[in-house]
């Protein structure tokens, strides 16, 4: 389905794939729009909803600055998946109830890390060089950190909030593992540490924004080499955190199901990121905010919720979306109203099915609170192909 709303309210105009959207949603948009920076037009996926600052679902192509709180608190968060040769046929539930509860005794989740003997200390290394330079150039950076200052032993693990670890079928009974986190703690400081400085910097010029979380560094600024050496530090490290999980859940399904082998290649994508990429004729900073790279041919991961069905799609590459795709079904309801509305016998429900805490600490990740995928699906078929349907079995939530 073609765009559905073109937006234009002072600024470059807004290019939105979905019918509706709320005011909130709107008027960040147009925040967003109106900033002198943007180049040719603001792309607003299917599963746009508000954020901070800017849209979730969002994609913002800028020349000459980055806006920090646009790229996210969670840099780097996203998602991987691997297909297996196991079938539905070599699995039961008894020995998924292994697999769910060996992937919670290995794969540390909410604010758990690594003990010192299983911190993943080679995999981290690379990092080391890079994070001491940076900290150099800002040493109030590690006050930030607190007790994410011990990242590797915060490598490999999934977190908090919509994070997940998921055993899959697809439409051919094919198992896949799957699943959805960040940069932990310490990308959240860096990014929180860099907000911070880039309202101090607009505090300092005296620039007035309709949003303060807006705030941006220009490519003149001293901290923008800055910001970009740090926020791609986080975009790495989150691919790394993924592929240590997907490492442990990997040897979980090897000690509790069948002999199996990986079938084609590993699908691993960001979706709180930025990256220099040429569009219409320029080459620009483009940061997708809840969205995903879909360039032409390329394949990635579009999640429903705990409850529902994921996909994983082929990038058609459309230049209107900035070769861009939803990142997921995007949420329609807070996470406050959802524990205020439903209760675990509505979560049982909408999970039936599904290895998977059912308890009230998890009542915000209802799939109640979250948008069609079906719908946000049909409303980016310029956007992507789907490849593959795939409907959860196991589901760890962090």
């Amino acid at each position: 389905m073609p765009i559905q709303q073109v937006i234009t309210d002072g600024g470059k105009p807004i290019k939105v794939w979905t019918e509706t959207l709320d005011d909130s949603s709107r008027a960040q948009l147009i925040n967003v729009s109106r900033l002198p920076f943007i180049h040719h037009h603001v792309a607003a996926m299917p599963d746009v909803h508000a954020g901070i600052g800017a849209t979730i679902g969002s994609v913002i192509a800028t020349r000459g600055a980055i806006i920090p709180a646009a790229v996210g608190v969670d840099i780097g968060c996203g998602m991987a998946a691997r297909r297996t040769s196991l079938t539905a046929e070599q699995i039961n539930e008894r020995a998924l109830r292994k697999v769910y509860d060996q992937i919670c005794r290995d794969v540390p989740v909410g604010r758990e890390q690594h003990r010192d003997d299983r911190a993943p200390a080679s995999a981290a290394r690379p990092f080391a060089e890079t994070l001491k330079t940076l900290l150099a150039k800002h040493p109030k950076l590690l006050k930030s950190f607190g007790k994410h200052s011990n990242w590797v032993n915060q490598l490999g693990t999934l977190g908090s909030g919509n994070h997940f670890i998921e055993l899959c079928l697809d439409e051919a009974e094919h198992v896949w593992v799957m699943l959805h986190t960040g940069s932990r703690g310490i990308g959240n400081a860096m990014a929180g540490y860099f907000i911070e400085l880039a309202q101090r910097e607009l505090d300092r010029q005296r620039i007035q924004l309709p949003d303060r979380d807006l705030a941006y560094f220009s490519e003149d600024n001293p901290y923008f080499e800055d910001y970009l050496q740090a926020v791609h530090w986080a975009q790495n490290y989150a691919r790394e955190n993924r592929k240590q999980i997907m490492r442990l859940v990997l040897a979980a399904l090897e000690r509790h199901l069948p002999p199996f082998e990986l079938i084609g290649e590993p699908i691993d994508c960001h979706h709180n990121y930025v990256e220099h990429e040429q569009h219409f004729g320029a080459k620009v900073w483009v940061t997708r905010k809840g969205a995903i790279r879909a360039d032409k041919g390329e394949l990635g991961i579009v999640p429903g919720s705990m409850g529902t069905r994921s996909y994983i799609v082929r990038g058609l590459g459309n230049p209107e979306s900035f070769r861009s795709s939803a990142h997921g079904a995007g949420r329609r309801m807070s996470r406050n109203a959802a524990e205020r509305q439903f209760t675990p016998a509505d979560l049982a429900a909408q999970t039936q099915g599904v290895i998977c805490r059912k308890d009230k600490h998890v009542l915000d990740e209802i799939p109640s609170a979250y948008k069609d995928i079906d719908q946000v699906m049909a409303n980016q078929s310029d956007l992507v192909e789907v490849v593959h349907t795939l409907k959860q079995v196991v589901c760890v939530k962090g």
